[in-house]
């Protein structure tokens, strides 16, 4: 069976055809775009005219995509940013117009296990993983082995962060530090109610942590065979998170890993990983490609 999973976050919209088998998931196509749907929600509470425009865009080359690649099952999940819009029926029209389905606004907690199916799916490291999806506009904590046991989603995420703290360029101490505090409360809250702290592997989903793995490894460009399941340590990533900080946007648009489209939110989803690392007391985190894109697709199966 051919299925289509589209996952649209605060920041990117994505897209995964592939063929679901008794033996997993056989990728056909992946497609990523910077629309930054959730641009000023945390403020205004509402997704902007500008920002559901960029997403319709990326959305009809998804659409056409998936009718020539001759799909037969299709499941769009909307994440943070239309959980949190007051406008979020324009959004669904939007797409339902737009791609035929209508976008399943799921509960964090349902973001959350997806992302756990996917990352833990063919990786071999130790029970039980401690799994963190780091978003735009949240961050999912999972833990579990076989199957999940505890999950909560927070709301810190890159987009959130550098729009709430981090506006200078580069941000000041004093925007750090304001941001160190807002991140590490919620990481407190989310290990203790994930009971976070007694697990054997880290396991860091989505872009920042990706983008972080690649300035890790000094790779030439982005290279996702490199990245999926490389283990970072975290001195590894303290210094590539105090360089981005210390670096201006037009800086980090020339490092030869970075997506134009996350240098500027690229400091704050650093930030987020180097202190889960630190409050969970991890020496290191295993960087995965596989998220809640691979979750969606292998639930149509």
């Amino acid at each position: 069976m051919r299925v289509a999973a589209v996952d649209c976050g605060t920041n990117s919209i994505r897209l995964l055809i592939a063929d679901v088998s008794d033996h997993g998931l056989t990728d056909v196509a992946r497609r990523m775009e910077i629309v930054r749907l959730g641009e000023g929600v945390d403020r205004t509470g509402r997704l902007s005219p500008e920002a559901i425009e960029r997403t319709r865009k990326a959305l009809l080359g998804y659409a056409m995509e998936i009718a020539e690649l001759g799909v037969g099952r299709v499941r769009m999940c909307a994440t943070s940013a239309s959980r949190d819009a007051a406008n979020a029926a324009d959004f669904t029209a939007m797409v339902r117009a737009t791609l035929g389905v209508d976008p399943e606004v799921i509960t964090g907690d349902e973001e959350a296990r997806l992302s756990f199916a996917g990352a833990v799916n063919g990786l071999a490291a130790d029970q039980p993983y401690l799994v963190v999806d780091i978003g735009g506009g949240s961050t999912e904590f999972v833990v579990g082995g076989d199957e999940v046991r505890h999950a909560i989603s927070m709301d810190i995420g890159c987009v959130r962060m550098t729009e709430r703290h981090l506006h200078s360029d580069p941000p000041t101490p004093a925007e750090v530090a304001a941001a160190e505090q807002d991140i590490t409360k919620a990481v407190d809250t989310a290990l203790r109610k994930v009971s976070g702290h007694g697990t054997a592997t880290l396991v860091g989903l989505a872009g920042s942590v990706t983008t972080v793995a690649g300035l890790a490894l000094r790779l030439p460009g982005y290279d996702a065979e490199r990245i999926h399941h490389a283990r970072i340590p975290y001195d590894d990533v303290a210094k590539v998170t105090f360089d981005l900080l210390g670096s201006t946007v037009a800086d980090r648009r020339e490092l030869p890993v970075m997506h134009p489209g996350r240098a500027d939110v690229i400091g704050a989803g650093a930030l987020i990983l180097r202190i889960i690392m630190e409050r969970a007391g991890k020496t290191s985190v295993v960087a995965s490609e596989h998220d809640i894109l691979d979750g969606i697709a292998m639930s149509l199966a």
